[in-house]
């Protein structure tokens, strides 16, 4: 029946992603939308492509950090393979969610210790979000002369809250105590127990303050290649956009597509970047085009990561096969 479930659910995501890309290619001129990336300049887009890969590496690099804090000492490599193995799933399964799972799971087999492997996992999203945050907040605060949308400075601020909420969960003890006594009975027990032990591990970082500041920075370098990545893209285009609204719009763009309601985020990330930018005046093939050229971006990454995780996993495989021999 669990099963039956999960597979429902996947299915009702799929159809999401499908409605809403139905719907957006009917709003837009297909063949402008074509000509435009056509035309592109190949070498700008490049450039992004690499800046994207420039924030995956610095995603790994924050990864890795969180787990030789937590006295998991793997080789770089090692991890390396287990993050591009989620950049793989991230492409099927619910927004990033997905791709987080599965190189918990991956790690947790390889090194037996779920618990930690999860909690880092955690963090990493955590801090991405917090950098995330930030950057939105620094650009409004820089540039909120140049974006005045209502619609904009509510979303810098709901994504503001749901940050502090979810930090006041995990590290005010007072809120977390009122939580746990809450999920007492039933299913919720087994919530609780997991809550609990996440919260243990997440707790030990606490005190690990040249950790955190390091993640920190780590994640404001990530969450800085977004939006100078987009803005390199629009710039092949043709696009003449001060950068400024790139850090504002990219990672409210960015926390709406870690919504699970699509797959990969393919549909709702493209819907939300055409409302966005048409506050700045952009056209929605022009923006549309260019939520295309980053999903490209993200499915070249994926495909690769899945041949790393595939290529690595067999040669594995293989090895311990030759070594029971």
């Amino acid at each position: 029946m669990e099963i039956i479930k999960k597979i429902l659910s996947i299915l009702l995501r799929i159809a999401i992603s499908i409605a809403i890309l139905y719907y957006l290619f009917r709003q837009v001129d297909k063949n402008m939308l074509f000509d435009v990336l056509r035309r592109s300049d190949k070498v700008l887009l490049f450039v992004g492509f690499l800046m994207f890969q420039l924030g995956n590496i610095f995603c790994v690099l924050r990864w890795n950090m969180l787990l030789k804090a937590a006295k998991m000492h793997l080789s770089l490599r090692r991890v390396l393979v287990s993050f591009a193995g989620g950049m793989f799933f991230n492409l099927f399964l619910p927004s990033t969610i997905g791709g987080d799972m599965m190189r918990a799971i991956d790690l947790s087999r390889h090194t037996n210790r779920s618990r930690e492997v999860v909690a880092t996992v955690l963090l990493d999203r955590i801090s991405g979000y917090v950098g995330l945050v930030l950057i939105a907040l620094f650009a409004v605060i820089i540039g909120g002369h140049l974006i005045e949308n209502t619609s904009v400075i509510v979303s810098v601020v709901l994504i503001t809250v749901i940050l502090i909420l979810g930090l006041l969960v995990l590290y005010n003890t007072r809120i977390y105590s009122k939580i746990s006594a809450f999920l007492q009975a039933g299913r919720a027990s087994r919530i609780r127990g997991y809550i609990k032990d996440l919260h243990h591990e997440i707790h030990i970082f606490k005190h690990n303050k040249k950790v955190i500041v390091n993640n920190i920075i780590f994640s404001l370098l990530v969450q800085m290649t977004g939006p100078i990545m987009f803005y390199l893209i629009a710039a092949s285009m043709g696009l003449k956009l001060k950068l400024i609204y790139f850090f504002v719009y990219i990672p409210i763009i960015g926390a709406v597509s870690m919504l699970p309601i699509s797959i990969g985020g393919l549909g709702l990330r493209d819907a939300i970047t055409i409302y966005f930018f048409g506050k700045a005046g952009v056209a929605k093939d022009l923006a549309f085009a260019m939520s295309l050229v980053n999903f490209s971006f993200i499915l070249i990454t994926g495909i690769a990561g899945g041949l790393i995780y595939y290529v690595f996993t067999v040669r594995n495989r293989r090895l311990q096969s030759r070594q029971q021999r």
